[in-house]
């Protein structure tokens, strides 16, 4: 079952099912809080322009001694500003290591019992369609379980993980930075780290050199500390901001840092806390620190600009039952992404539907009139002789209506339905004979509420 809306090739970032947001063409391509990164630049921008205004200010002054000391100082200070602007673009507006996701689920190698825990509903979700939660796999001699991400129905690589604000599969998934408004993984780890290493370098050096132009300022009007820094406010605020800044970026590079020694992510060391047991990517601070700065950072494996039928990009669901020896599962599942769409254009809520259905007790019908030898299984109907349309709809909260309709050319078709609960409900059969169709309708009232998937 497939929803298209437009046969045109599309550019794949318009049609791309993940949360972020494009600019350029695609050619840039943020995460949903990208206005974050807004305020981060006026955090970082603000203090330095103000920095070299200071600077200049001084060079200027003819009281001003030592005037050709203050151009490095000047110079240095906005390279430093212009390359932690640019480590933060980089890191923002660039792909982290998205995982590609699939259009459908992949094929199960192996035959799992129907009973298994992957079996069941992921959190009253998309199906693992027997597939198994995780799978095992051999990373540098070690045993990793690589996890089922039922988002983007894929088992994903060693060390990656599903950002539930970016709604993508990341590379070597560190963490979600609201400060730059973008997931930070393999292809975008180095930039950051380089970002707030320079923010440090930038608080520090600021913060030094504001504390040189206070004194200095006291020297030459032969005053005390306090009467030098009521002169020269612009000083006394950049030192404040920057003794302030140091501590969040300052402690942040210092953990990184670690981080890097030992490679590994934040989410593997707050998750895993590889100091109770073996890291199986550590190298050795040397190897880690060459890794991480030195080796060549994998492209991209999306092409977001490149053209793609929308259907191709689609998760397509199918409300066909799961066949196990000629029975329907009762873990019978639905993909609920393609449901949401379909319930925007019907106005019906699938799940809501699929609570009223009683899978169990049709099989037992089933069984029971397969036992007492009919041969009539209205899973299994000839297409080319049996056309159905089924339409449910709810009214109110307790009461349930089904219509179904059906037409045969080569006789007797019989279609019976079971919905029976605990406290006894009654059932409603439809039968349709030749091409004249009797169409029973019953409205079931339910003395509790109806079931709930999980």
């Amino acid at each position: 079952m497939a929803l298209y809306s437009d046969h045109k090739p599309k550019r794949l970032y318009r049609v791309w099912k993940g949360s972020n947001r494009f600019f350029c063409g695609g050619r840039l391509i943020f995460g949903p809080d990208v206005a974050s990164l807004f305020l981060s630049t006026l955090l970082i921008a603000g203090p330095a322009i103000a920095f070299c205004i200071r600077m200049y200010i001084k060079i200027r002054d003819e009281s001003t001694k030592h005037v050709g000391r203050c151009y490095p100082v000047l110079v240095v200070g906005a390279i430093l500003s212009a390359l932690d602007l640019t480590f933060l673009c980089f890191t923002s507006g660039r792909d982290p290591g998205i995982v590609p996701r699939n259009s459908k689920p992949p094929e199960s190698d192996e035959a799992f019992d129907l009973t298994t825990p992957s079996m069941e509903w992921d959190n009253g979700r998309t199906p693992h369609l027997k597939l198994p939660r995780t799978k095992d796999v051999i990373v540098n001699g070690h045993c990793v379980k690589v996890k089922y991400c039922d988002t983007c129905l894929l088992y994903r690589p060693p060390r990656a993980s599903h950002c539930s604000i970016c709604n993508n599969c990341v590379m070597r998934f560190d963490h979600h930075c609201p400060w730059v408004g973008q997931c930070v993984g393999i292809r975008n780890y180095r930039f950051f780290f380089l970002f707030i290493s320079t923010s440090t370098i930038l608080c520090i050096y600021v913060f030094v050199f504001s504390w040189i132009n206070v004194l200095e300022k006291e020297i030459g009007n032969h005053s005390n500390i306090w009467k030098a820094m009521s002169h020269d406010i612009l000083s006394v605020f950049l030192i404040v901001y920057c003794f302030i800044a140091v501590w969040f970026v300052g402690g942040l590079t210092i953990f990184h840092f670690y981080l890097i020694c030992t490679n590994q992510t934040t989410y593997e060391n707050f998750r895993y806390r590889y100091d109770k047991k073996e890291n199986p990517y550590n190298k050795g601070a040397a190897r880690n620190l060459g890794e991480i700065f030195f080796s060549k950072i994998p492209p991209s494996l999306n092409n977001f600009r490149s053209f793609v039928e929308e259907s191709e990009h689609m998760v397509l669901g199918s409300v066909t039952p799961n066949f196990v020896e000629g029975r329907i599962s009762s873990k019978e599942k639905i993909d609920i992404e393609m449901g949401n769409r379909l319930a925007e254009d019907t106005g019906h809520s699938l799940p809501e539907i699929l609570r009223n259905l009683d899978y169990v007790d049709l099989e037992d019908e089933l069984k029971t009139k397969q036992e007492g030898g009919t041969s009539f299984d209205p899973f299994f109907l000839d297409e080319q002789d049996v056309k159905k349309s089924v339409e449910m709809s709810i009214a109110g909260d307790d009461m349930v209506r089904t219509e179904q309709s059906s037409a045969s050319e080569n006789g007797v078709r019989e279609f019976m339905q079971n919905d029976t609960t605990k406290d006894g409900m009654r059932s409603v059969q439809t039968s349709t004979t030749g091409n004249e169709a009797d169409t029973t309708e019953k409205n079931v009232e339910c003395r509790n509420s109806h079931p709930t998937i999980e």
